[in-house]
């Protein structure tokens, strides 16, 4: 990989979904330890990367108090995460930003490792994409990606594939692994369940 001075990384905060698991509306914006769980992945994101961008669809206005860009999806009927990416990468790769690389992650980890570009980065080992794993699971969306990579995730998409594993497969990503015995810090909330544990877990 380039080195980041060189490159540059961008961070898109992925709030694009229709979280139909917490009966709808926006995720990011559950209060847990009295802020939005999205301020939590802003904290965390934005000290590894050079600029921090929200992938989100609808009325952006709402996500005014973030301060970040909004970069809404370009393919429509919600795909997924991975049209979320794609339009980053297309943000990134503006003749007046030319940044080389996406940090993706979703908008309601709020545990994210504070050296999980440097890990992924460490990962890439000369290759276009490097994906994050914790408790033998792999977290295709958290991931580090080149931006040269979006005309094939476009032809992706195009072909009405989904899956972001199956694009990671695809393009070879590396794994990087986060273990521990502490909270996983891939841990993310689906559920109102979930938002309790997470509270439970406490944030800082």
């Amino acid at each position: 990989m380039e080195n980041k001075a060189a490159s540059g990384v961008l961070g898109v905060i992925l709030a694009g979904g229709l979280s139909r698991r917490m009966g709808g509306g926006d995720k990011g914006m559950l209060r847990l330890g009295g802020r939005p769980v999205i301020s939590h992945v802003a904290a965390r994101l934005a000290p590894q990367v050079d600029v921090v961008v929200l992938s989100a669809n609808g009325e952006a206005a709402r996500w005014a108090s973030l301060g970040v860009p909004i970069v809404p999806d370009g393919v429509a009927g919600y795909p997924g995460p991975l049209a979320g990416l794609l339009a980053a990468m297309e943000w990134a790769a503006a003749p007046s930003r030319r940044f080389g690389w996406v940090m993706s992650v979703p908008c309601d980890s709020p545990f994210l490792p504070y050296d999980l570009v440097a890990r992924l980065t460490d990962a890439l080992d000369g290759g276009p994409a490097a994906i994050a794993a914790s408790r033998g699971r792999r977290h295709p969306v958290t991931g580090l990606f080149s931006v040269n990579l979006r005309d094939d995730l476009s032809d992706f998409l195009a072909a009405g594939e989904r899956r972001a594993g199956a694009w990671g497969a695809r393009i070879g990503a590396r794994e990087a692994r986060f273990g521990g015995s502490g909270i996983d810090p891939f841990f993310n909330i689906n559920t109102p369940e979930e938002l309790a544990e997470a509270e439970r877990l406490g944030v800082d």
